[in-house]
């Protein structure tokens, strides 16, 4: 089983959708704006509480749901 480190769900934060830890910015947002066309620079511009790991990992979550495995997540 796959750990993410930086990805944590909490059913009191963004209704318990996976996040970045510490923030309450979804994975769906990073993958949602990434897939509009937007940057990694501009998301970290826009974010400054952000680093470019946490997005990459973002990404490998969303890679890694989308193949329907089980995941474990810190928190």
């Amino acid at each position: 089983m796959t750990t993410f480190k930086r990805i944590t769900r909490d059913a009191a934060i963004m209704g318990g959708k996976p996040c970045i830890r510490g923030t309450r910015v979804t994975v769906g947002m990073i993958v949602g704006m990434l897939a509009s066309g937007h940057e990694i620079a501009t998301l970290l511009a826009d974010y400054p509480y952000l680093c470019r790991e946490d997005i990459l990992e973002a990404l490998r979550y969303a890679a890694w749901l989308s193949e329907g495995r089980e995941l474990e997540l810190a928190g």
